[in-house]
Parts: structure tokens; sequence; C-alpha cells
């Protein structure tokens, strides 16, 4: 097996799996820790990875979450091991640390370093002498920005980016000193640059961040991955879906089908918990495209004497416009106030909306499922039942159309799409819709 990957959430791990399948290897990723008979129907495969929700937990609480899941993917013995992150490093010492998950990997897998490679050229995300910068919205031709003057990423909700130099926001969520190959390094020779690295090992740089400003940049490293993952497996690394475009980036087979031209065949749902700028005009173009807005009733679904009838009414009326013909968009606005002090945010959003979304696939047939939000997406996909999803054709970059395997036969074999809040142009609902050409 080539590669082993943890998603810090659904939506980033959908990207990493993407990738892989554009080179036409075979991959799963299943949406909780698999046991040993599903990790045994994988055999064959060129890679496994395992969607997470790392990014909205506690430090501590990562432990409790990482540990099982970098202990499975050793199982596999793959010739690399990636903790996924955002592209956009979504993360803080209070929530959702990457600093923390380096820590944890350098316990369980004792490398000399761990590369991180975050930069991704084609999602606009660009790293260069440690700094990064990012297109507003993935696929779009929104303006660059550095991260921390980006006007979505500097006001996120849960993680607002402050510093855009990568080393000196890891240095406050680890004790571990970051190191840096730049633009300038990766013209050089591989066997340079790698002796650098080794010279900045040796310095006590126990991270080495790579930038990434080009795709050739992207392919130096994935043969720096290659050979350093030859003598040290499983090579543990961090960083966003380039260190899957890295490795596989040798591989000139492409078999993966572009989904524009398949048209759902029933109304789609929208389940949304993102509250993004990016979003938000997608949801905004959805209803002028005749989209069909549902908002959770939030008082009472935050009572629990009142929960179960709280979404009972939302499932009604969402099988009712279904029913009719009408692409929904089940959101949650009011709801992320509500509870937008708590600590377990993702968890209620996402688990209200799984919950709703299951019982209106038993009552109403629809095309698609998309789910957009990259913290609570993966609660809702919990809530659903879906167990493990493969990629079935090329949609968004950063967002495939997966096909979903589950227990529950009206779950089972379900086109969905995770999205997360940077992810797509105003027009990505009512293209996944099939109502815009």
């Amino acid at each position: 097996m080539i590669l082993g990957f943890y998603g810090d959430d659904f939506t980033g791990s959908t990207d990493a799996l993407e990738q892989v399948a554009l080179a036409g290897l075979r991959a799963r990723l299943f949406m909780r820790l698999p046991d040993q008979e599903a990790l045994d129907e994988c055999r064959g495969f060129d890679a496994v990875g395992i969607a997470g929700v790392s990014r909205s937990l506690a430090a501590e609480a990562m432990e409790e979450e990482l540990r099982p899941a970098f202990a499975v993917l050793r199982k596999l013995s793959p010739q690399l091991i990636h903790y996924k992150v955002c592209s956009t490093f979504d993360s803080s010492p209070a929530t959702g640390s990457i600093g923390k998950a380096l820590d944890i990997g350098a316990d369980v897998f004792p490398n000399a370093w761990i590369p991180i490679l975050v930069g991704a050229p084609g999602l606009g995300r660009y790293c260069v002498f440690g700094n990064l910068f990012a297109r507003m919205g993935i696929g779009g031709s929104g303006e660059i920005h550095r991260l921390d003057r980006h006007p979505s990423m500097s006001r996120h909700p849960v993680t607002p980016a402050k510093e855009s130099d990568l080393r000196l926001h890891l240095a406050e969520q680890t004790g571990r000193k970051t190191g840096l190959i730049d633009v300038l390094d990766l013209d050089r020779p591989v066997p340079e640059i790698i002796r650098k690295i080794d010279s900045l090992a040796r310095k006590g740089f126990a991270n080495i961040l790579f930038d990434a400003l080009h795709d050739v940049h992207i392919r130096r490293v994935g043969e720096i991955l290659s050979a350093v993952a030859s003598k040290a497996r499983p090579l543990f690394a961090v960083g966003s879906s380039s260190v899957e475009r890295a490795l596989v980036s040798s591989s000139t087979d492409r078999n993966f089908h572009a989904a524009e031209t398949e048209k759902p065949t029933a109304p789609i749902l929208v389940l949304c918990g993102s509250r993004s700028p990016v979003t938000t005009a997608q949801i905004r173009h959805a209803r002028e495209s005749g989209f069909a807005l549902h908002a959770l009733d939030v008082p009472r679904l935050l009572d629990t004497a009142e929960r179960d009838n709280a979404i009972r009414m939302s499932v009604d009326g969402v099988v009712d416009l279904i029913t009719k013909g009408k692409n929904v968009i089940l959101h949650t606005d009011a709801l992320s106030e509500a509870v937008s002090g708590a600590q377990d945010t993702a968890r209620v959003l996402g688990t209200a909306l799984g919950t709703c979304a299951d019982a209106v696939l038993r009552n109403a047939q629809t095309g698609r499922v998309v789910m957009a939000g990259g913290d609570t997406s993966g609660y809702a996909a919990r809530a659903l039942g879906i167990d493990a999803v493969d990629a079935a054709a090329q949609f968004w970059p950063g967002a495939p159309l997966c096909r979903a395997r589950s227990t529950n036969p009206h779950v089972h074999e379900s086109e969905v799409i995770f999205k997360g809040g940077q992810v797509g142009n105003d027009h990505f609902f009512s293209l996944a819709a099939g109502v815009d050409p």
C-alpha cells in the first residue's frame, strides 16, 4: 500500500481521496475507525483514509482521537502516513492544534524529521518563504490574500488566522522547531535538498516546512518524500492534499470522469453548517436558481424534551419540498448563533443535520446529498450512517463526487459531495443539482 491518511475534517478528507483517485489509484475513505473485516476488504487498494473530526477538538481530546487512528493506519504498512489538514492550516493552540498532531505523530512514528507541505497551487493556496497565501474560494477566481489578511480566514469563527508565517503559527502549538525549504531551495537537485534537510534536522529542526508556489514544486517535494520514505517506512507527514498530489505526481493515468455531465436523477439535499462568506454567496445563488431554504427550529432542537418533535417537523417540511420537485438547503444559521459559545458547536450542528437527513432519505427520493462545512460534515455523515465513501468522479477541485457505503439501505450507494467552507464559486450548489449549465 502506498498511503494511509487521516483527515482532520470530512470535507478535507475527500479532497485527499480525490487526489489519489485522479492518479488512477484505488482508494477508500472510512467515516470512522474501520474494523479488521473492513480493512480486509481493502486488500489490493493503493490507499486507505479515515475521515476524522480532530480539527474541531480540544488538544487533550485529540490524543483519544488520533492515537487509535494512527495505530489502525500503521497496520496497513503503507509507504507514507499522512495527517491531512486544511490548505488554510485551520488550527489554534486550543482547537484542532496541528502542533499537537505533530507531537502525537512524532511519538507514534519516530522519523528523524516530519515533512510539512501545505501550499496547494491547484486549489489557490501558495506557501512562499514560509508564509501562506490563499485565494478567495477554492476553484474560483477570487483575489489572493495573505492568510492573516484573508477576508474569510482572518475572521474564522473558531480558528481565525492571526499569523501567515506557518513557522510562527506552529510555535504557539508545539515545542518542536520548524525549519524551511523555500522556493529557492526547491530549484536545487534533490540530493542537495535532502542534505540541507539533514543539516536542519541535526540543528534541532524536527519539522521541515516546504514552500509551494507552482506544481513543479509539488513534484519536487514528491521526489523527496519518495526518497525518504524508501528508507523510513512508514514516513509520517503533515499537510494539505498536496501530500497526496506529490506522492502520486509520477503517475500519468487519469481515469476519473467529469461529473458535470451527470445530472442527478432527483432533487438534491444540501446540509449546510458552513458560515463562510463563500458558502453564503452559494446559498444566495441557489435560492435565485429555485432552491428552497429550510432552517432548523433552533430553540426546540436545543431542548432535549422537544428535540425529536423539532427534527420531525424539519423532516416533514423538507420531504414535502423534495416530493414537490424542489432542491432543498437545510441550514443552521440561527443554530450557529445559538451555540456559538459552546465547545461542541460542530457536534451539535452536524448531528442535527445528519439526523434530519437520515429521516429525509428514508421518506423521499433524493438524487444527491451535499454536505457543506468542514467542521460539521463529519458529525453529519456519521449521524446519516455513512460508513465509507469511494471516489466516483470529479466535480470540483477539492470536492469530488463520492458514492456512500452504508449498512442503511436508503443511504448505501447514494451520491454525496463534501464541501469545505472555502470551496467553489457562487454556482456550486446549483451545479450540483444540474440546474446551471
